[in-house]
């Protein structure tokens, strides 16, 4: 009786999701309005004269894309003088915390009932549905799903206002149904990793485990955990382990490592693509890892090209112009109060009939192996404090994730050319760490006990090191700049190989 009642439950979801494909533009032409209206009734919505907004060309006319410096302003008014109807017109009571930009440790980033309900949790139903729909045999609700929770604790901040990672928010305010099917909250959303990590371990080997949900890098150290406590392999201890539904950083330099751990092809993996501000994206198909854009989750989209990216003032293209193998960064307006927001990502069609796509990086460089979104702006204020501690000068540097092996965890390689070298370089290193940690609480989180990413690893290039592989490159014009930081190990790879230090 409980399969056929989930499975028909599972159905309905997929009725939803056929529904939005049956009419993309008119779903997100539907959106438009949803938010037009109730930004009428807004702060936002007065000053920018949402009254008078009529129709997409006229938002476009009005409000200009924005990055997260330029909502400062309005989450000020709502956060610190604690006002309402700021940003959107029902009370804003969480705020999710993300990685901080030019001036910020952390962002916070406006949670609203609305959009809890309407894209986090929809979209968490369009995932069952899809994943049931390419496997109707599941039976992975008739056990336990085992679920990591946030890195940032739940904290009031006064006036019924919250704040916490999105993870964290989004457990915290689930249905009671479906708290009974996960990893209890209060083991799930404990402060303190170590002590996380040896509940939840305690927790999982005693239950009937079919489902994991959550990020892979933490994900992966749970379960090394599991297996060294144990001394059991994973599919011994957990004989219905169906499926792994994981999002927020790339699997790829994950994927062999899960094959080590549960060698069975019964195992799956699905992938969604949720962040702090909305879910945008869940896996269509087993035979593919394209993403299917998500359309019925009061979010309007808009699409930068790439030649948009560093203008004053982009052109952006609504779903209905866009097109197959070309890059375009994203911009979203939603029911959490965010008004044309730029996130960073960039992404590339590869249909329009059902728009799908991948994820193909961020309109800067930065670094998100681990979830621990590293931009340039850490990475330069970081070494210039690590400078002025230790009296080292640098002239050049580049930096990329070293992925997880069998016996370590990850870390930051960094090359680095100086001038003046460091006394002492792991302690440079270690000046280097604490800074990061200072500015960027994503990265302060994953570096929680050396779990799922270690200190920094800094190795020293000799002067003209660097011009000397971009000319071997015929890049050594004006123009033409060092990589700061990469998400994969493409160039730290190709350096290391060309100076011959690779060992």
């Amino acid at each position: 009786m409980i399969k056929q009642i989930t499975r028909a439950v599972f159905k309905s979801y997929y009725k939803s999701v056929e529904k939005f494909m049956n009419d993309p533009i008119g779903t997100q032409t539907q959106n438009f309005a949803n938010l037009i209206e109730h930004g009428r009734n807004t702060l936002f919505g007065a000053e920018n004269q949402f009254d008078n907004i009529k129709s997409i060309a006229d938002f476009r006319k009005k409000v200009p894309v924005a990055a997260y410096e330029d909502l400062r302003y309005y989450l000020d008014k709502i956060i610190i003088d604690k006002q309402q109807n700021v940003l959107w017109d029902s009370p804003v009571k969480w705020f999710a915390m993300s990685s901080g930009t030019t001036e910020d440790k952390s962002k916070y980033i406006p949670v609203t009932q609305e959009s809890l309900e309407n894209c986090h949790y929809r979209c968490g139903y369009h995932m069952l549905g899809l994943y049931a729909h390419n496997y109707p045999d599941t039976e992975f609700f008739l056990g336990k799903t085992l679920v990591l929770g946030g890195s940032q604790q739940i904290n009031n901040i006064g006036n019924s206002a919250f704040t916490g990672d999105i993870s964290a928010i989004l457990m915290k305010n689930l249905p009671f149904i479906v708290k009974l099917a996960r990893t209890p909250e209060e083991i799930a959303l404990l402060s303190d990793w170590e002590e996380k990590l040896q509940k939840l371990s305690a927790y999982a080997v005693k239950e009937d485990i079919r489902a994991f949900l959550g990020v892979p890098s933490w994900i992966l150290v749970l379960l090394k955990k599991i297996v060294a406590d144990t001394g059991k392999q994973l599919p011994d201890l957990w004989k219905n382990l169906e499926v792994f539904f994981h999002g927020g950083v790339s699997f790829t330099p994950f994927r062999e490592q899960y094959k080590k751990l549960i060698p069975t092809e019964k195992m799956r993996y699905w992938e969604t693509y949720n962040a702090s501000e909305g879910f945008f994206g869940v896996q269509y198909s087993s035979k593919s890892k394209d993403l299917l854009l998500l359309l019925d989750n009061e979010i309007f989209y808009e699409f930068l090209p790439a030649e948009e990216w560093d203008k004053e003032k982009p052109q952006a293209l609504t779903l209905a112009d866009v097109e197959v193998g070309k890059q375009y960064a994203l911009v979203i307006s939603t029911s959490g109060g965010l008004w044309r927001y730029k996130i960073g990502d960039t992404i590339e069609f590869s249909s329009i009939n059902p728009y799908l796509f991948r994820i193909t990086g961020r309109t800067k460089q930065f670094i998100n192996a681990f979830g621990e979104e590293l931009i340039v702006d850490n990475a330069d204020r970081a070494l210039e404090e690590a400078c002025r501690v230790t009296g080292a000068k640098v002239t050049e540097y580049t930096a990329a994730p070293v992925y997880f092996g069998d016996n370590n965890s990850g870390a930051h390689e960094w090359l680095i050319e100086f001038t003046t070298k460091p006394a002492d370089l792991e302690d440079f290193a270690t000046v280097l760490d604490e800074n990061l940690k200072k500015l960027n609480s994503d990265y302060e989180a994953k570096r929680s006990y050396n779990l799922s990413l270690t200190k920094p690893i800094v190795k020293i290039l000799e002067p003209g090191d660097f011009y000397k592989w971009m000319k071997s490159r015929e890049k050594s014009g004006g123009q033409n700049k060092v990589p700061k930081l990469s998400n994969d190990r493409k160039y730290v790879e190709n350096i290391l190989t060309f100076l011959g230090l690779k060992s």
